[in-house]
């Protein structure tokens, strides 16, 4: 039983030296940010970087626990395929009615409570939306699809 455990321990630990590729831009913030195409008030922007830009964006903030493997893996497969469905940092590589159907999804997505996860708003409680912030996105949303209309 011993060795089985030291094993374990051991296999542990020699994963630990395997680490993914972070998602770190070190702050640079791309002409293509969602905040250089589309003029965002304070409040909305702020929200998007609380609550989204971690699995949404370039730049992830890692918490401590993202260095132990195999949640780091985990961590890194789950902000890739965020980007993947949505990157704020490439929203103005987006055609335009691709960046209305991304508008629309948010819009969808935090109405119904899907976004963010609840999987990552249990480590990340200040990263929940409230109801204020919820209404603040939907209204900044349809007053820039309005405009973009025009």
């Amino acid at each position: 039983m011993k060795n089985i455990l030291l094993g374990f321990v051991l296999i542990f630990l020699l994963i630990q030296i395997i680490q993914p590729a972070r998602n770190i831009d070190y702050g640079q913030v791309p002409s293509t940010d969602i905040s250089k195409v589309y003029k965002l008030p304070e409040n909305v922007q702020s929200v998007l970087r609380n609550s989204c830009y971690d699995c949404h964006s370039n730049s992830t903030h890692y918490p401590f626990y993202s260095y132990i493997q195999p949640l780091s893996y985990y961590l890194e497969k789950h902000i890739k395929k965020g980007k993947e469905e949505l990157n704020f940092n490439e929203w103005g590589s987006y055609s335009r009615r691709k960046q209305t159907n991304k508008l629309e999804s948010i819009v969808n997505q935090i109405k119904q409570k899907k976004m963010p996860l609840t999987s990552y708003t249990y480590l990340h409680p200040e990263a929940q939306l409230s109801e204020k912030q919820i209404e603040e996105i939907v209204r900044w949303i349809e007053l820039t699809q309005a405009e973009n209309e025009k």
